[in-house]
């Protein structure tokens, strides 16, 4: 198969990975990609949120089998202008996008489908979003209604950070992801993320992670993107995972199918889970970065085998296999990040370290310049191991990471720590 990925970051590059181990994938393109991805890799400058540009690559390069990584491209309806010129695509159309794409949508599909979430309002100005939140109270969470990279959610801790919170938001903060917020009530327990693949019709749950999304150790600080995960996750009972099936996720599907928009890609739950009681936080429409990374560090080459039976409409006949072991990511990003950072510092060491079925550095935001890796983002490298157990493949990401040789980089060094407390 010559098979296309549509992406540039950690996500893409875990993704290309796997895939590329699997014999079925003859020619790989991740588009546009990045300096570690063309490692293993051709990539190809393209705007991939261009569907007419997009097709025209794929029909060009005899593409068999395109899969779509990040939010934006979807929510731009990049997969249904492929489909429409008769390609095979992992990931949902427009309209089934809006489960990321719009927060309002998701809340009021989750209320047709009777599936658990916090309780929320929807704003459209900064009047009636203060009142509702002098009403309610503090701790609450402030959520920029459409895509902000990560990073369209605020905590707020009182009733004036929460007022300042939409303040920030109706006055372009997140840009056009602000023009509209949903104010929802502060969930209690430990969050988790489970990933599932929906073919429009069945479902076939594929992992659990947890990641860290605070900045500093602890989980203090401000969000990022995510600063580090690990997989599985073990609040992630078999009970909470079938609670999580039969009250959020298949109903959800059921509603969205019933709407006329069926569902088919992987669907990222975000969950809260208090007392053993899943909880929706938020739906995302592809996988987490750095939650892939982890997952297609235990996954292997199967990837490619599921990636493709979800696209076909084939998940009822499809399993997965699962080893009994454990992986682990450690995020290094540039100093300053997520806040304002430099961009060109140079990365030395990375050409000393592992690759194989248990380690992997995968790149994020990286680029070349005289022979050398650079940094040219905020989230640049995603360092995995895999092992037995987590503390073993904690300790083999951080032996990674001490050699790694980037004096303008930082990392968190608690990943993992929640589940490895009584370590």
């Amino acid at each position: 198969m010559n098979i296309l990925i549509l992406g540039s970051g950690g996500r893409e590059h875990s993704l290309a990975w796997a895939v590329m181990q699997n014999p079925k994938c003859d020619r790989l393109i991740v588009a546009p990609g990045n300096a570690g991805i063309a490692e293993i890799a051709e990539c190809a400058a393209l705007n991939i949120e261009d569907g007419g540009a997009v097709t025209v690559f794929a029909e060009e390069n005899a593409i068999d089998f395109v899969i779509v990584g990040p939010e934006a491209p979807l929510a731009a309806g990049v997969s249904d202008r492929l489909r429409a010129a008769g390609f095979l695509v992992f990931g949902p159309s427009g309209a089934a996008a809006r489960l990321e794409a719009s927060k309002a949508f998701t809340k009021q599909i989750c209320d047709a489908a009777g599936a658990p979430t916090a309780a929320y309002g929807h704003f459209s100005d900064a009047a009636s979003a203060k009142a509702y939140v002098q009403a309610q109270g503090a701790p609450i969470v402030i959520k920029a209604d459409g895509l902000a990279a990560g990073k369209g959610v605020i905590i707020a801790e009182t009733v004036a950070d929460a007022e300042t919170a939409v303040d920030e938001m109706f006055s372009g903060a997140f840009g056009d992801a602000g023009t509209e917020v949903v104010i929802e009530e502060f969930m209690q327990g430990e969050e988790a993320s489970f990933f599932v693949l929906c073919d429009g019709e069945d479902v076939l749950p594929i992992g659990t992670a947890q990641d860290h999304k605070r900045v500093g150790e602890g989980d203090t600080g401000p969000n990022t993107g995510g600063m580090g995960a690990y997989s599985p996750a073990p609040v992630m009972t078999d009970d909470v995972v079938q609670a999580a099936l039969d009250q959020i996720v298949k109903p959800t599907m059921a509603e969205m199918a019933r709407q006329g928009i069926p569902y088919q890609g992987v669907l990222f739950v975000g969950l809260m889970i208090e007392n053993g009681v899943p909880r929706l936080v938020e739906y995302n429409v592809r996988f987490g970065d750095p939650e892939c990374q982890v997952l297609m560090m235990r996954l292997g080459a199967q990837v490619l085998d599921l990636l493709q039976a979800c696209a076909e409409g084939r998940l009822a006949d499809t399993q997965v296999n699962w080893a009994a072991d454990h992986a682990l990511t450690v995020v290094l990003a540039a100093k300053g990040y997520p806040g304002a950072y430099e961009k060109g510092s140079v990365i030395g060491g990375l050409e000393h370290l592992p690759e194989d079925s248990s380690h992997m550095v995968f790149h994020a935001g990286t680029g070349r310049a005289s022979g050398q890796y650079i940094a040219q983002g905020g989230r640049v490298l995603a360092v995995t191991a895999r092992a037995q157990t987590l503390s073993d493949a904690r300790d083999e990401a951080y032996a990674m990471v001490d050699d790694i040789d980037w004096p303008d980089g930082f990392c968190r060094r608690d990943i993992g720590w929640r589940a490895l407390s009584g370590d």
